[in-house]
């Protein structure tokens, strides 16, 4: 594997975002511009229909650390696993446009050294949840599933992370989760691989109103986990 060219490389899929770039992007570099180390960031568009390309390239165009990548298909796991196989860093990172913290990178930098993963837990000892009751009991309930369907070791899968680029390679290729499930299985499949799991608190602070239902997604991700735990069953995982 060739030297890393970052010490963190930041994946963020976008779909539809081209009224939100402009004021996210430029904020997401002034949060980063004091961080110390080498980053870039890889703006992963997927099956937007309102010009979020061409506005991402030309916010771009400002910001030499920030390319983009295209996915012809709108689906938020398959623009995670593209971007997350593209980096180049010591570190691959998931942000969401509208939730980054340069804090949680900071942290990884001063206690990261011993983890494969890092989690930045929304129900973690410490963390601030200060979105609306019924998503915070959304979180808990899912990760009551993820425990007992497919043996999950940790409080939160789903939000910043980072992870090693090894660990990446050794993994991605094999999650079959989409959507909203890739980054979940990654992080349960880590778990029974033995990489070492380490979650951090976090302050979770909404910038917007959410732009799913969240009612919507229950029987979606149900589904999944359920795939999920069929195909670590069938790999023996389970």
């Amino acid at each position: 594997m060739p030297e890393p060219q970052s010490v963190f490389s930041i994946v963020i899929p976008i779909h539809n975002e081209a009224g939100f770039l402009p004021q996210a992007l430029p904020a997401l570099q002034a949060e980063l511009a004091d961080l110390g180390v080498p980053f870039d960031i890889n703006l992963v568009e997927n099956g937007s229909t309102d010009g979020t390309a061409q506005t991402a390239l030309a916010e771009a165009a400002n910001f030499p650390e920030v390319r983009i990548t295209q996915q012809p298909v709108a689906d938020y796991g398959t623009a995670m696993l593209a971007g997350f196989m593209e980096g180049t860093g010591t570190w691959v990172v998931n942000f969401d446009i509208d939730y980054t913290s340069a804090s949680f990178l900071k942290q990884v930098l001063a206690d990261g050294t011993d983890a494969d993963v890092i989690l930045a837990s929304k129900r973690a000892p410490g963390s601030d949840d200060r979105r609306g009751y019924v998503r915070r009991l959304a979180t808990f309930a899912f990760n009551t599933v993820l425990r007992i369907l497919v043996k999950s070791s940790v409080s939160d899968t789903h939000g910043i992370k980072a992870v090693r680029r090894d660990v990446v390679q050794d993994l991605a290729p094999k999650v079959v989760s989409r959507k909203d499930l890739f980054d979940t299985e990654l992080v349960v499949r880590a778990g029974h691989a033995g990489y070492r799991i380490v979650e951090f608190p976090i302050v979770v602070e909404e910038q917007r109103e959410a732009r799913s239902k969240l009612w919507k997604r229950i029987p979606r991700t149900l589904r999944g986990i359920w795939r999920i735990r069929r195909q670590l069953k069938t790999e023996g995982v389970l």
